[in-house]
């Protein structure tokens, strides 16, 4: 979707396509159209299928990419269901490739039935991928194929701040959602003392470029001593009917060795996937004494410095993306290619170096 999505949510999906053309042999398939015109002619499509309940036909692109050459797997990413469609753009994928898989991210159980015609486009797929763990059930049951939960991932080794350890100079860093009430508190935190906050000033982030974007933000991150990291969604219920799912922040945030504050999600996945002590400290939405428990944090060195650290060594061990696309190759019986050895054999050295070195330049 790279040349067809450009909001900054759409980073982590891209980032991972980067590292799969890293460490295994692939080729990318990227339909190509007018950004401000697929924007009108995807919902359109997408309003239709919903009234029709058919989607197997509409193309927003309204261009063809044909496969012309066999492969041994087919992988998709769609972030949203209203994604689904642009499939219909690539000609030839199944009957070119030997097993396809398709990564869904954030479709809510309480929407499914509203997504039903695109949704039953991924019965195509041996395999579906969600990344909301709550998700899962309901999808399989439209699709009537294998629909597994896979966790969010993060490009360890450019989040991880060894061996350089850059001076953590950011004081908080909040990006997307936010409490209004804890907001106004940092502003004042900030206006009173010598105290760095960084936070989001302008709506509907759109990027000119994902890779200098990814990489700003993960210098930001890995600079930044609290980063704000909430479950999901954690301001719109109406969105989300309740469910809690863990978001990418928390992968970000905890690869980068940053001290995260925040509320988690009440759910087996991220109590599974964050299992460490202090992963993230809970506070309350409306923290409006943001300043006193930042200030108690901060008379505690030795602990942030043990929560930083472990942040980092749980990333590279456990969260990078290298680590995921090894389960979806294990899944259709494929073999993991040397240079995922390698890179898995690197996350491991940076993980001793972190051990070894034990605590994170903050000052």
């Amino acid at each position: 979707m790279r040349n067809l999505k450009f909001h900054v949510s759409r980073c982590y999906p891209y980032e991972f396509e980067d590292l799969i053309s890293t460490f295994d042999t692939a080729d990318l398939i990227l339909p190509t159209f007018s950004p401000n015109l697929f924007k009108f002619t995807n919902g359109l499509a997408n309003s239709v299928v919903k009234s029709t309940g058919i989607g197997k036909f509409l193309n927003p692109t309204s261009n063809q990419i044909s496969v012309d050459r066999e492969y041994e797997l087919f992988f998709a990413i769609f972030q949203s269901a209203s994604d689904i469609l642009s499939l219909n753009s690539v000609k030839g994928w199944r009957k070119k490739c030997h097993k396809a898989i398709c990564l869904l991210d954030e479709v809510w159980a309480k929407d499914v039935g509203n997504w039903k015609g695109q949704l039953e486009i991924l019965s195509k797929f041996d395999y579906i991928f969600l990344n909301l763990s709550l998700s899962v059930q309901a999808v399989n049951q439209i699709v009537q194929r294998p629909c597994r939960f896979i966790p969010f991932g993060v490009d360890a080794v450019k989040f991880c701040p060894f061996p350089l350890q850059p001076k953590k100079s950011i004081d908080v860093y909040s990006i997307g959602r936010r409490s209004l009430v804890m907001h106004t508190a940092l502003l004042e935190l900030a206006e009173q003392k010598n105290f760095f906050y960084i936070y989001d000033t302008i709506k509907d982030l759109y990027m000119h470029d994902y890779k200098q974007h990814r990489s700003l933000y993960t210098n930001l991150v890995k600079r930044s001593r609290y980063l704000i990291a909430n479950k999901a969604k954690f301001d719109l219920v109406n969105q989300t009917g309740g469910q809690e799912e863990s978001g990418p922040r928390f992968f970000e945030g905890a690869a980068g060795g940053a001290v995260m504050l925040g509320i988690t999600p009440n759910c087996e996945a991220y109590s599974k996937h964050f299992d460490w002590l202090d992963a993230v400290i809970q506070i309350p939405y409306e923290a409006a004494n943001i300043a006193d428990i930042i200030a108690d944090l901060d008379a505690q060195p030795e602990r942030l410095a043990r929560i930083r650290t472990n942040n980092v060594i749980n990333s590279l061990l456990r969260h990078d993306w290298v680590y995921r696309w090894r389960e979806i190759l294990e899944t259709v019986g494929l073999e993991q290619t040397p240079e995922m050895a390698s890179r898995e054999a690197y996350l491991k050295d940076l993980a001793e170096l972190a051990s070894a070195e034990g605590t994170l330049v903050h000052s």
